[in-house]
């Protein structure tokens, strides 16, 4: 008996980040021919990616985040929503040339855009990482409130039909405090100090949705990556003060590649397993004195002169405590998950940042 596989390149040719229950080619046909004893399978290939492709609306789209993931969901041909306030802001960082097929919608076409979503991401809120004065303060928890609230509200308002099956909902580890000597999983209390309240009340408000969608709430570490996020801030003063470490130096720094946050969500969005707490932290956070060593050796600097606590409040005033304070947090469910982390160590994620 002869048998003949006919299989499309395209059909090998998922992203490994997705769950492989979902992007296996699993469509055959066995048709028999004219000699009874050969038969053919042919591979659905296309059927197979078209079954596979979301649309996703995304909220903070245009932040550090969200620009990546954005990049890498149009990448792998998914339908990409970008919700925003601002749409000039969006057009201009994602052209229509460069990301043909992308909705843009600002406030009035978020409902339509969310109804014909499979996903959301929502990834909104106000840097943390500024200057905190009492209103500062409380657009930090406001901003990520009111998105999160709305986004909520069109979700559960959608008809039974159309409704988005998965919120994937970005927080933060700031949820379980500060504290130079503790360890925090994701079963660990809540802190006492202004961004565990916010924490608590921005996850709180995700926590309405409708119990039928999969909530995914992601409590993400200090991002480092490229042209953003914490060293963007962090560069400047360690090359003026030498290299050294911020503050103490003995405070946590519970950290996560830019690359491992937007294949963490990725895999949120597609993965049933992935619901609930999550903590998106790099498996080994280290004190900041030890991340400042690796970077000043990674940039070719000393790094033994300490920038003072006086300099940070300086610049970032009641927020320097994002920075002089810390805790240390581990993704023990995304480890039980089996989740695949490119940069595990600091060392080689600021290798590749400053590179």
């Amino acid at each position: 008996m002869k048998m003949e596989v006919f299989c499309s390149a395209t059909s090998l040719s998922w992203t490994h980040f997705i769950s492989p229950s979902l992007h296996i080619p699993q469509y055959f046909s066995m048709g028999e021919t004219q000699n009874t004893n050969r038969f053919r399978v042919f591979c659905g290939a296309a059927q197979s990616q078209k079954a596979n492709q979301m649309t996703v609306s995304v909220t903070g789209a245009t932040g550090f985040i969200g620009k990546r993931l954005v990049q890498r969901l149009h990448a792998d041909n998914h339908n990409v929503r970008v919700l925003t306030r601002t749409k000039s802001k969006a057009e201009l960082i994602f052209p229509a040339k460069d990301f043909p097929g992308i909705i843009i919608a600002d406030k009035a076409g978020w409902k339509d855009c969310i109804e014909g979503s499979n996903a959301v991401v929502n990834l909104a809120g106000m840097p943390i990482s500024t200057r905190w004065s009492p209103e500062i303060k409380k657009e930090i928890k406001q901003s990520r409130i009111r998105v999160t609230s709305k986004v909520v509200d069109l979700i559960n308002s959608s008809p039974q039909g159309g409704r988005p099956t998965v919120l994937v909902s970005a927080t933060a580890v700031g949820y379980y405090g500060t504290s130079e000597t503790k360890v925090f999983d994701e079963s660990s209390p809540s802190g006492n100090d202004y961004l565990a309240e916010v924490c608590r009340e921005w996850e709180g408000t995700a926590l309405k949705v409708n119990k039928d969608v999969r909530l995914a709430l992601i409590r993400i570490g200090v991002v480092l990556g490229k042209d953003g996020g914490a060293l963007a801030k962090m560069i400047p003063l360690f090359m003026m003060f030498a290299g050294g470490p911020l503050g103490s130096g003995k405070q946590w720094f519970s950290w996560i590649h830019l690359e491992d946050i937007v294949n963490l969500i990725y895999e949120a969005l597609s993965n049933p397993s992935y619901k609930g707490v999550i903590n998106g932290t790099a498996p080994n956070p280290v004190r900041l004195a030890e991340m400042c060593d690796h970077l000043g050796n990674v940039m070719g600097r000393p790094s033994w002169l300490p920038v003072p606590d006086f300099a940070l409040k300086a610049v970032l005033g009641e927020g320097a405590s994002v920075v002089l304070e810390g805790q240390r947090v581990l993704p023990a469910k995304a480890k039980e998950l089996g989740f695949p982390f490119k940069y595990p160590y600091v060392k080689e994620a600021l290798k590749s940042v400053i590179s």
